[in-house]
């Protein structure tokens, strides 16, 4: 058989189940591994024809990467809103919506995300809006997506008020007169987000394959995309969106998109099942999982925990929320995975809190084997030693973002206490037990950059905190080996694609190729694995992207 391309050099293959596997050439055809061994014997196989890669001294090729938990759609539709995320101080974001406000033609509403109530030293309210940009209707997420800052406009034409109730799953923040402050958490932010309008469908799809083909740029060959904010009437927003990249051949990597409660009916109507092709067969585009949400967020306070949250010095809970709140009941999140998997779909919930991890794990693991796709729990930040097994054991794939590590460390030793670092972001205790582990961005949470959260993996250590800091968890690290397996064979496995994440013969060639220090030890923080970039990237043999 001729070989299409020939990539010699140092490549690591993820053969077997621990190390890199690490051979001198790797030769492709037909968009497949059809050879991974000595350079000696692969040249014997090329002819005049085969295209050659030759990686420099200082360079080592690996499988592309999956981000298994990026919200490619609301990210792409984030670009065009005002991004608070490097704003340290209210003060600062103030002055960067006012600007935004400036821009605007009347009555448009003003939109953004990325501010940390634990950066800013407590929560907006509407009034500091109407400082900036009066008379606007504006609506601005927190960093986690999981409390939304609204003005008064946007209050009035969501008919929020102090005689509103909380609506299930949700809180509506109030003064010592029962007024809203114009902070609306977990299920409350839908009553004003169902006011904003829909985005222009063409621009939407025009940003969300911008932001793909930046992803590609920095090695990400695949993402799980678990549904997010731009739904419309059924299946619609980024489901469409993705559907209509992959007719049009401009879908640059893989997608697997999920949906959400709401979408499940048209789903299980369209007799669609975990793994489908969205596109034209053969194309990028598949459908995921039914995403639902257990509980909240450790930032927002409304994490479901066994324990109750730490007491935060001057500071009170809303009446009832020290142990957080169920977004979903645990009966509910039963009940709709039951529901999905007897149509084929799997299901991924959003876990963070222990009680909310232990009582997702409860509901999903009938679930487990009746679709292509595994289950899953998201996130896992806080998990009991009793449920470490249980992942492994039942057969739920466990999907961390090691990112928020750099953001949430000291926000959970807050509000956590000592369980924080004994029990928190528990990589290293669910692969020992044998559990799937992935990895993801969470992006727009977090940036969509893949590397720094690999670099977390390994050292527990940010390069943006304070010299000195000491490793938050510790015990938790993992091997260099171990964090590159949960960003690409890992995320294959609860994909359903055992053709995918490896470099041997009959996978898929989804490679890349990055400087040698990144995969080197020690690994320092903020080093070569955390600022690592591909020179090339190669999506089923081709070259997608060369710096």
């Amino acid at each position: 058989m001729p070989l299409d391309l020939l990539v010699s050099g140092r490549i690591a293959t993820f053969a077997g189940a621990r190390g890199f596997g690490w051979v001198e050439a790797v030769g492709i055809t037909d968009g497949r591994v059809a050879f991974a061994g000595s350079a000696v014997d692969l040249e014997s196989r090329a002819d005049p024809f085969t295209r050659r890669i030759e990686l420099d001294p200082d360079e080592v090729a690996v499988p592309g990467l999956t981000d298994a938990h990026l919200h490619l759609a609301d990210g792409g539709l984030a670009t065009d809103h005002v991004d608070l995320s490097q704003n340290p101080s209210l003060a600062d974001g103030l002055a960067r919506i006012g600007e935004a406000h400036g821009r605007l033609p009347a009555g448009a509403w003003l939109l953004g995300h990325g501010w940390n109530v634990d950066r800013w030293g407590g929560w907006p309210t509407a009034e500091d809006l109407g400082r900036v940009a009066p008379d606007r209707p504006a609506a601005l997420w927190a960093h986690d997506h999981h409390a939304l800052w609204a003005s008064a406009p946007a209050l009035a034409m969501a008919g929020v008020d102090a005689r509103t109730a909380d609506p299930d799953g949700g809180l509506i923040r109030r003064d010592d007169r029962g007024e809203p402050t114009g902070i609306l958490q977990e299920s409350a932010a839908r009553l004003v987000m169902d006011r904003v309008p829909p985005p222009d469908p063409e621009r939407f799809i025009e940003l969300l394959a911008r932001l793909a083909r930046e992803l590609v740029r920095l090695g990400v060959v695949a993402v799980h995309d678990p549904g997010g904010l731009a739904l419309q009437e059924g299946l619609g927003g980024g489901i469409a969106a993705y559907q209509a990249l992959d007719e049009r051949g401009d879908l640059p990597l893989r997608v697997h998109a999920s949906i959400r409660e709401e979408q499940l009916d048209t789903a299980i109507a369209m007799e669609l099942r975990s793994g489908d092709p969205l596109g034209p067969p053969g194309g990028r585009a598949r459908f995921g999982w039914l995403k639902l949400f257990a509980d909240g967020t450790l930032g927002s306070r409304t994490a479901a925990l066994l324990d109750p949250i730490e007491p935060e010095e001057g500071k009170r809970l809303p009446p009832g929320t020290e142990r957080g709140i169920w977004l979903t009941p645990p009966e509910r999140v039963a009940e709709l995975a039951l529901r999905a998997a007897a149509a084929g779909i799997a299901t991924q919930v959003h876990a963070i809190g222990d009680r909310a991890t232990r009582s997702s794990l409860d509901a999903i693991t009938p679930t487990a084997g009746k679709a292509a796709l595994m289950p899953r729990l998201e996130h896992v930040q806080l998990l009991h030693p009793d449920d470490r097994l249980r992942f492994a054991r039942e057969g739920v794939a466990a999907s961390i973002q090691p990112i928020h590590v750099r953001a949430d460390a000291a926000a959970a030793r807050l509000l956590w206490g000592e369980r924080a670092e004994t029990r928190g972001y528990p990589m290293r205790s669910l692969l020992d037990a044998g559990a799937v582990l992935v990895f993801g961005t969470d992006a727009p949470v977090e940036p969509i950059d893949p590397w720094p959260g690999l670099s977390m993996a390994v050292t527990r250590v940010d390069g943006s905190w304070p010299a000195g800091s000491a490793p938050f968890g510790p015990d938790e690290r993992l091997t260099l080996d171990q964090a590159f397996r949960a960003a690409t064979v890992s995320p294959a496995i609860t994909a359903g694609e055992p053709d995918r994440g490896r470099l041997v013969p009959g996978q898929r060639a989804d490679l890349i190729v990055i400087p040698t220090e990144a995969v080197t030890n020690p690994v320092e923080p903020g080093g070569a694995l955390a600022t690592a970039r591909p020179r090339i990237v190669l999506i089923d043999g081709e070259i997608a992207f060369e710096a």
